[in-house]
Order: structure tokens, then sequence, then C-alpha cells
């Protein structure tokens, strides 16, 4: 496991992957219409797919009777999910609808044989899924998953990485404020650490950098006016929220990034930006220096595994080592508070943090 114990405290580190919340699959542009695809997701084999009527599905990708993965069957038009070995269909929400072997006369009550379903949530053009804390319960999720907050939300550029590293020191590297000159430092971005100071209070199961004015020159395209928020959630979810003024019309543009977990040592990272239609020229932008910036964070968490696997004690420092501290204590609270059954506490409190980057 890659989580680390909160510096000062000695506590044993929660557990890598949290239950009862919600994660980032897939875009929804990626299924179509009678699609099955296998993905593992929290060490799990999921089946995700699209019936014929444009219903997407979760489903675990092990069929009940023989256990073949049912991402090698197909869709079928009364929007099913028929087994490629024996012909055994399910519906979505992974009840057993039809056993083609059986014949009159046989004891089997088809609809008594399910696979089970996750809940899955469509919106602004994101595929979720929620995985309970109890893998075998029918009891709707706790929450739902969070929302854009722009009006007609539809993904306007998109860069997904695989890293080669554990779920929390994926989180912990982009969200930490004092890599950048090193990490993404290059002959023509090149910047000279300054002092910075931010404020940040909690959110329900997370903590915002409240909004202010960016020191970044990329954001000047926005306007001089320009504005941002940056708020994490669990279980690994990142938005910044852009306000400024282009062309005399007031803009709204948020970045998405989702650390979805595939198994202990690998996490698929995702980042989303919106904007209106009109601000295509942002696109370019994007297109070329997101990869490039999102690769040096992929190459940094798989530098340091190499070290990691040395299993060092890690020393984490004020101000600047402060947001990967309150990761950890968000996950030991909820942890607990699943596990006795108590609601969640967030244990962060607003406070203003100084570094220098």
């Amino acid at each position: 496991m890659n989580a680390h114990a909160d510096a000062g405290t000695g506590a044993p580190p929660a557990p890598v992957f949290l239950r009862a919340l919600w994660y980032f699959a897939a875009l929804s542009s990626s299924l179509r219409p009678g699609d099955l695809r296998r993905q593992m997701l929290l060490g799990e084999p999921v089946l995700l797919g699209r019936m014929r009527n444009g219903e997407a599905f979760a489903l675990r990708d092990v069929c009940p009777h023989r256990g073949v993965p049912l991402s090698a069957g197909r869709v079928m038009v009364e929007n099913t999910v028929e087994c490629a070995y024996h012909g055994w269909r399910f519906r979505r929400d992974g009840v057993c609808a039809l056993i083609p072997s059986l014949v009159e006369g046989q004891d089997i009550d088809p609809s008594k044989i399910r696979v089970r379903s996750y809940p899955l949530r469509e919106q602004d053009g994101l595929i979720w899924i929620y995985f309970p804390t109890d893998e075998r319960s029918a009891a709707a999720p706790r929450s739902e998953p969070p929302r854009v907050g722009v009006p007609n939300a539809k993904p306007r550029w998109v860069e997904s990485q695989t890293f080669h590293c554990g779920i929390d020191d994926a989180v912990i590297g982009l969200m930490d404020p004092a890599h950048a000159p090193y990490v993404h430092g290059r002959w023509w971005w090149k910047k000279k650490p300054r002092l910075k100071q931010k404020a940040y209070a909690p959110l329900p199961t997370g903590f915002v950098m409240t909004r202010h004015q960016p020191s970044k020159p990329a954001y000047k395209l926005l306007g001089g006016d320009v504005t941002t928020e940056i708020t994490f959630e669990l279980p690994s979810l990142r938005f910044e929220k852009i306000a400024g003024t282009v062309l005399g019309r007031h803009i709204d543009v948020v970045g998405f990034t989702a650390c979805t977990p595939i198994d202990e040592l690998t996490t698929e990272v995702t980042q989303v930006f919106y904007w209106p239609a009109w601000l295509s020229f942002l696109k370019p932008f994007f297109s070329i220096l997101g990869p490039i910036f999102l690769a040096d964070d992929r190459k940094m968490a798989e530098l340091q595994r190499e070290g990691l696997k040395f299993n060092p004690s890690l020393l984490l420092i004020q101000d600047s080592d402060v947001p990967a501290m309150w990761y950890h204590r968000l996950k030991k609270a909820w942890s607990e508070s699943l596990s006795s059954g108590t609601p969640f506490t967030n244990p962060i409190q607003p406070r203003t943090l100084k570094w220098r980057s």
C-alpha cells in the first residue's frame, strides 16, 4: 500500500480504497449503444456498458454461472447482456432474465439469480460509479456525485493518463502546491519561486482554496479580472472553478481532475475542462500543454515509486505539505465513520497557508 502515516501522529494509514463514495469511471461519449467494456476499478472487474436504448450500466464482470467475463458477450435487442459461454442473459440491474438451457419442469427461477450491479449516474458528460461499503447491499447511495456547476456542461478538452503508482501518491502529487517550478520547469516555462499565501476552508468531504486572483500568466487569457477557487473532495476529486471576462462577456471555466484507482499500484488520472462553446480558441493551448504537464506529474509519481519500494519514513513539513496531511486525515476520518456507523466529521479547520513556489 502507498498510504503514508499522518506526520506527527504516528496513526496508521486509512484503507487505500474508500467506500460509500462515487468514483469517476468514464466519459459518456466513450460508450455507444451496444458497447461493453471491462474496466478494473478499485481492484474489481467492472463491466461498463450501454444498452441499445441508451441506458448506461455497471455490473460485476463475472458471470455467476461459470465465471466467464460478461464483457466477452453482447448486448441484445431486448436490452440485456448475454454471456458468451451459455447465453445467460442479465438486465442492467443484474437480475438474470433468461437461462436458455432450462427445459420445462426444471425448478429454477432465473430472476432469483443476479450479478452484482453498481449504482451509476450519468451527468455533465461523465459516468460515475458508486462503491458501497457492503458489496452485496442494495441500499441507495448515501450521496450523489458532484455537479460541474456550469450551464449545459459539455467536456471541451480531455486528457487521461495511467499513473503506475497508488492512489494516494497520485492524489498528493497533483495537489502539491510547491512542485511546479521543479517538475514542470522548462526553458520556455521557467519561473523563480516566490511567496504565496492562500486561505483554505473545509467542505462537506474535503477542503477549498477560497476564491482568489491567480498568479500564473496563463490565466490572463481569461481577462484581467480572472479569479479562481480550487476544491478537493473525497475520494480523489479536484475542481478548479475559474471566472473572468473575455470580450466584455462573463465566462466560467471549470477544470475537473479525477484520480480513479485501477488497483493498488495503478491509477488513471483524467482531466476534463468545460468552457462556453465560443471560447473554442482555448483548445489548442490545452491540447499542446495539457498532456505535457500531466505527463510531468506522472513521471514524477513513478520516479517516487522507486524510492517508496524501500518503505522509507516520510517527512511532511509546514505549510506546503499541509494539503497532503489533510488528505490523510480525511481518509482516516471517513474510514472511521463507516466502521463505527457514526456521522462523518471533517477534521479540517479554516487556515491560511504560506509557501514558496
